[in-house]
C-alpha cells in the first residue's frame, strides 16, 4: 500500500481535473452514510467518513484537538484509506488534510461552473487562512478571475496571503467588506464566523455566493438578506438540512424556507436542475461537505499516481 503525502496531492490533484473528478462523482452512485462523531477524550472528537461505490471504498478520520496548538501542532488532522473493491485490498493512504482543502475548494468550483457568470474576473474572499488560496486557484480554474480581493480582521495575514497570490498573476489586494463585496463578481466566504459578515444589501445584480466556512448551525457569514436575495443551491440536501447555519437562521428570520431550495450539486451535474438562468441572478452555493467528493477526488489522485 502507498503512502501519498500532502506534496504529492499537490502534484497530482490540479484544481481543473479535481472539479472534473468531483463533477462525475456527482453524476455517479456513491454511498454516503452520515458521518460519525465520537468524543475520544475531554479534548478529542474523532469524524469518521466513509463512502464506497461499485469499485471503491473510502474512509476519512478526522481528529479534532482544540488543544493542540498549545504543542504547535494544528488542530485538525486527517487521513484517508481508498481500498479496491475487486480484491478488498487497501491501496493507498494519503494526507487527509490536503486532500479535504482542495475537494472542498474543487466542489465550491464545481458549483460556480453552473452559478456564477462565465465572465467573473472579480473574486472576494472573505478569510485568509488554509483554504483561502485552494478557493482562489480552484476558481480560477472555471472563471476568468483576475483581481483578488481578501478580507480578514488580520491584516498581516492578508497582506500575506495578497503578496502569495501576486506571485501567481493574480491583481491580489487587501480590502473592507462593504467595498469587496460590491466590486465582486464572486463572493466566497471560508471563515468560521458565528456572525453576518456579508449583508444582502451590498450584493450587486449578478454576484455569485459561495460559503463554504461556517459548518455548524450556529455559525453563519451572512445575513437574512443575502440568503432571501439569491437562488440557493447547495452540495447535499441533508448536510445542509443539518449543518448550514446560514440557511438555518435564516430560516428562523422567517427570510428563507428549505422548501426554496433550488437543487443541489448532485442534481445540477446531472442536469435535473438549471443554474443561473441570466447575467443578473444573484446566486448561492453553501458547502457543508460530503464524503463523496473524498471518495472522487481519491480515486483520482490514486489512479494518476499508478
Amino acid at each position: 500500500m502507498k503512502w501519498l503525502s500532502a506534496e504529492d496531492l499537490a502534484r497530482l490533484a490540479p484544481y481543473r481535473n479535481l472539479v472534473e473528478a468531483l463533477r462525475e462523482g456527482f453524476r455517479s452512485a456513491i454511498t454516503t452514510p452520515v458521518r460519525h462523531h465520537h468524543t475520544t477524550s475531554p479534548t478529542t472528537t474523532l469524524l469518521l467518513m466513509p463512502a464506497w461505490s461499485k469499485d471503491w471504498t473510502g474512509i476519512k478520520t478526522v481528529t479534532f484537538k482544540p488543544d493542540n496548538p498549545q504543542s504547535g501542532l494544528p488542530t485538525v488532522q486527517a487521513a484517508y484509506l481508498l481500498i479496491d473493491n475487486a480484491t478488498g485490498t487497501p491501496v493507498a493512504m494519503m494526507d487527509g488534510t490536503e486532500l479535504t482543502r482542495r475537494r472542498t475548494a474543487a466542489a465550491g468550483a464545481l458549483a460556480a461552473n453552473y452559478l456564477a457568470r462565465p465572465d467573473a474576473a472579480t473574486l472576494a474572499i472573505f478569510g485568509a487562512g488554509a483554504l483561502a488560496k485552494h478557493f482562489v486557484m480552484a476558481h480560477a480554474a472555471v472563471r476568468p478571475i483576475k483581481t483578488v480581493l481578501i478580507v480578514n480582521r488580520n491584516a498581516e495575514k492578508a497582506e500575506a496571503l495578497a503578496r502569495d497570490l501576486s506571485q501567481s498573476g493574480f491583481a491580489a489586494r487587501r480590502s473592507e467588506a462593504e467595498a469587496a463585496v460590491r466590486s465582486a463578481d464572486i463572493v466566497t466566504c471560508v471563515t468560521s464566523s458565528t456572525v453576518p459578515l456579508v449583508k444582502g444589501t451590498w450584493l450587486a445584480p449578478g454576484t455569485h455566493v459561495d460559503l463554504a466556512g461556517a459548518f455548524q448551525p450556529t455559525m453563519r457569514e451572512t445575513d437574512a438578506e443575502v440568503v432571501s436575495r439569491s437562488a440557493v443551491y447547495v452540495d447535499t440536501y441533508e448536510g445542509a438540512k443539518a449543518e448550514a447555519g446560514d440557511l438555518l437562521q435564516a430560516e428562523a428570520e422567517g427570510k428563507f424556507t428549505f422548501s426554496a431550495l433550488k437543487g443541489d450539486l448532485a442534481e445540477l451535474c446531472s442536469g435535473q436542475v438549471k443554474g443561473r438562468d441570466s447575467p443578473a441572478d444573484i446566486t448561492l452555493f453553501k458547502s457543508c461537505g460530503t464524503a463523496l467528493e473524498d471518495l472522487a477526488a481519491a480515486v483520482m489522485v490514486h489512479l494518476r499516481s499508478v
